[in-house]
């Protein structure tokens, strides 16, 4: 799952929020003597989430869906298409505005500016420039961010050209996650009343 994903199933604590939105920011074991209990507590919920999702059945046929060369680079593909998932169809998980809950969301990282590494306050600049994770509603913004990671990548990807494969497939992949999140949902709140509380 990417970051709107994971910010929403981390609910309304905000201190769980932060550590979903450094979970792909920080490595290894947190430094309990930098972050909070709570944050780490998001971190390892943010780690959670993302073994449940890439063992779950529904994502693992999503990932079938991909023709080779883009299945090798299913689990990042489908992270973000999740998102755009979610971003357009916010209403249904959640009873906050998409833009309001975006825009808290950056708030939140300004707030927090010094627990951030440096790479997540980077990112935080281009969730600004691109109003993320409202953003990833869009399909331009969603093709500019994938081409971004590719560069990122040290080999040669698709990543680039993946959104017109996503979008062939778009109907299947719905089913799937509409198949998919009320379950991982579940399973986060399941996880935050037995690690978390």
């Amino acid at each position: 799952m990417n970051h709107l994903a994971h910010a929403l199933l981390a609910g309304d604590d905000e201190a769980l929020q932060l550590g979903g939105m450094l979970g792909d920011f920080v490595h290894g074991q947190p430094d309990v003597t930098w972050f909070p209990p709570r944050v780490i507590a998001g971190i390892r919920l943010h780690r959670a989430i993302d073994v449940y999702t890439d063992a779950h059945s529904e994502v693992l046929a999503a990932k079938a869906l991909l023709p080779s060369p883009y299945r090798r680079y299913a689990g990042i593909l489908l992270d973000m298409w999740f998102d755009r998932c979610l971003a357009r169809d916010f209403p249904r998980w959640s009873a906050q505005p998409l833009p309001e809950y975006s825009a808290a969301l950056r708030a939140l990282l300004w707030r927090q500016d010094a627990l951030l590494p440096p790479a997540l306050r980077r990112f935080r600049g281009y969730m600004e420039a691109h109003g993320l994770p409202a953003g990833y509603a869009d399909d331009a913004v969603l093709d500019e961010a994938l081409g971004g990671i590719g560069q990122r990548l040290s080999r040669l990807n698709p990543l680039d050209s993946a959104l017109p494969v996503l979008l062939e497939r778009e109907a299947e992949l719905q089913q799937r996650f509409a198949a998919f999140f009320p379950e991982l949902r579940e399973f986060a709140q399941a996880w935050i009343g037995e690690h978390a509380e």
